[in-house]
């Protein structure tokens, strides 16, 4: 009798169990065998296909293998099945935004955010994010609140106040900007200190602390990417070029590099590369109407005005004081024997000029993002 209880549970211990699979998979994920975890973790789910738990610890080492699609799959899972789980919702707004998928991490990091007011890493990624979709008015709007009790915290400073210099705002910038210089030399402090001269049209000065900002730590997010459009601005075409290049050596999804690097290629008719840059931008940011414009001016550079045509008239419809596209919209019209058309666009072009000019009496209109 004891030898075939000895047996029995002999054979249990040996035997794989769901139970056994969901304890293994937790063991080896401590030990740091992250594809062996997930292995475990999956065949466990097999028997239990509801359980939270395991689907949100599936997602956890799925996102340390950098495998985020899987991750956000995993998470979106665990939510599906109890949606009242912020900490999943966390990783899951985390997991998307190092997928570079930043309008749905925002969404999530927002929901966060709701059910938790004061879960400050949730705020400061769902910030980073609209910083990073060209939102700054959004980052003011969930950071500006919460400034006063964190003075000391210049992650938050920096954010906050890159989104001030984004908006011409050089007052509120400028004391953020002074907030981190006092603690001494950096690259954020001189980065900022760049966007806030270049605001203030110092092309010349904004050259000279961005070039500073790089050399401090060429690592800084956007940094190259900045400094590439300084470089631009000021008419030095090809290190701006390699700057824009060495942004995506570090970030490959950083938006301003894949635009500007995009319009480069064009100017030298490479077209197809610089196609691919345009995708890549609009992956970051969809619909963005600047980058939009500039695959249309590829058609048109081709000849292709029926393929142009049907955008231009999105654009000018979405955004009617887009100059540029009215512009272009008028050649459009005019190529295609449409001269009520391209006379209407023309017309469009010259009232937006005159309002230009009486913004800005006596002075040239400010320099802009291509095609925005």
């Amino acid at each position: 009798m004891v030898g075939a209880l000895l047996l029995s549970a002999s054979l249990a211990i040996g035997q794989a169990t769901p139970a056994n699979d969901f304890s293994r998979a937790v063991a080896l994920q401590q030990a740091g065998d992250r594809e062996g975890a997930a292995a475990a973790y999956r065949a466990f789910l097999e028997a239990h296909p509801s359980n939270v738990e395991a689907r949100s610890n599936l997602g956890v080492v799925l996102a340390q293998l950098g495998r985020y699609e899987e991750a956000i799959e995993a998470y979106g899972a665990a939510l599906a099945i109890d949606p009242k789980q912020p900490k999943v919702r966390l990783n899951l707004g985390i997991a998307l935004y190092k997928a570079a998928n930043y309008a749905g991490a925002a969404t999530e990091l927002a929901a966060v955010r709701t059910a938790q007011p004061d879960n400050l890493q949730a705020r400061y990624l769902e910030a980073d994010c609209q910083l990073r979709m060209g939102e700054p008015k959004k980052v003011i709007e969930l950071l500006a609140p919460i400034e006063p009790q964190h003075q000391e915290d210049l992650a938050l400073a920096y954010m906050l106040g890159l989104a001030y210099l984004h908006e011409k705002d050089l007052a509120k910038g400028g004391v953020l900007v002074d907030r981190i210089l006092k603690r001494g030399e950096s690259a954020e402090a001189r980065l900022m200190m760049g966007m806030a001269k270049r605001a203030a049209q110092d092309l010349a000065g904004g050259l000279e602390e961005l070039g500073k900002a790089v050399a401090l730590n060429p690592e800084l997010p956007s940094v190259h990417a900045l400094f590439g459009r300084a470089l631009l601005e000021t008419g030095n075409r090809d290190r701006a070029q390699a700057e824009f290049e060495a942004e995506l050596e570090r970030n490959p999804l950083d938006f301003d590099a894949h635009l500007y690097l995009g319009v480069l290629l064009k100017e030298d008719a490479k077209y197809e590369a610089a196609m691919a840059h345009f995708d890549k931008a609009l992956g970051v940011r969809p619909g963005d109407p600047g980058v939009r414009y500039q695959i249309v001016t590829i058609y048109v550079s081709r000849g292709e005005s029926d393929r142009a045509l049907p955008e231009l008239e999105a654009l000018v419809k979405e955004a009617p004081s887009f100059l540029e596209a009215h512009v272009t919209l008028a050649i459009v019209y005019y190529r295609l024997k449409r001269r009520a058309d391209g006379d209407r666009e023309r017309a469009i072009v010259e009232a937006l000029n005159k309002e230009i000019q009486a913004k800005q009496p006596g002075a040239v209109a400010p320099n802009r993002r291509p095609g925005g």
